[in-house]
């Protein structure tokens, strides 16, 4: 019995150490792809039942006694109910981010609903952003070549501040903006409190048209969204946005600076 112990005990070590030097199974594709089936299919029911239809400034102003009405008698219900539609929304990828946004500042004041839309903006990217990590990251790195492996590595150590940038001035749409961070590897911290600070200033912008909504709707107009691209409001933005930049510019001069030491 002794014998046959320590013949047969290599053979175990022997295969204990293969099992453990052995990679886990990679997750099936269609478990990968999932997440973003489903946000896809959720575009596709938004678009096609018509319900973007529905949100207009011509159905607020029907729905305004309404909607005031149901804020004052459910306080607590109302605020979820608009955090729910705009997490949705931006999950989505819904091109309805600055009306939900006035709406918002029309039924909370420009302060409550810039808090209200910054939380749920953030949740609803986050959500693109996990979805499109989970499903493409992987893959993205295995087809990944040298300039892309350099732009990750660049975007990754100053991701803060580039998503600061990104999303301070509206250039990209948001849901590339979601996107692009998953897929150049950038933290899930540093994605979430760059799109959180980035998106204050715009939403305060939108808010703050809501809260004034209610005049422009008794002089019987609407109001302007292109108005954040206006010189008095884009300026303090791209200032904000040039600030963001100064610890990469410093960054890099001062790696600059190093080399140039070094090879001296």
């Amino acid at each position: 019995m002794t014998k046959t112990s320590l013949a047969t005990s290599p053979v175990t070590n022997d295969q204990t150490d293969i099992q453990q030097n052995t990679p886990p199974a990679s997750k099936p594709l269609w478990r990968k792809l999932l997440p973003v089936v489903v946000l896809i299919v959720g575009l596709v029911i938004a678009w096609s039942s018509g319900l973007l239809d529905l949100l207009s400034f011509e159905t607020l102003r029907e729905n305004r006694d309404l909607l005031q009405g149901f804020v004052t008698s459910n306080p607590i219900s109302s605020i979820l109910v608009f955090m729910g539609i705009y997490v949705i929304a931006v999950a989505l990828s819904l091109p309805i981010g600055s009306v939900l946004t006035i709406t918002g500042g029309f039924l909370f004041g420009s302060i409550l609903a810039s808090t209200y839309v910054v939380i749920a903006a953030t949740l609803g990217a986050t959500i693109v952003y996990l979805a499109a990590r989970y499903a493409f990251y992987d893959l993205m790195q295995a087809k990944a070549g040298n300039a892309i492996r350099k732009m990750e590595k660049g975007f990754a150590e100053n991701a803060f501040s580039y998503l600061m940038v990104l999303r301070l001035i509206p250039i990209f749409p948001f849901w590339l903006v979601n996107l692009v961070p998953a897929l150049l590897g950038v933290k899930l911290r540093s994605f979430v409190l760059g799109t959180m600070a980035g998106i204050i200033p715009g939403s305060f912008v939108y808010a703050s048209i809501g809260d004034g909504l209610g005049a422009l709707f008794d002089q019987g107009k609407t109001p302007d969204l292109g108005i954040i691209f206006e010189p008095r409001i884009l300026t303090p933005i791209v200032g904000l946005a040039i600030l963001a930049l100064l610890p990469v510019a410093y960054k890099k001069l001062r790696q600059s600076k190093n080399q140039a030491d070094n090879n001296e």
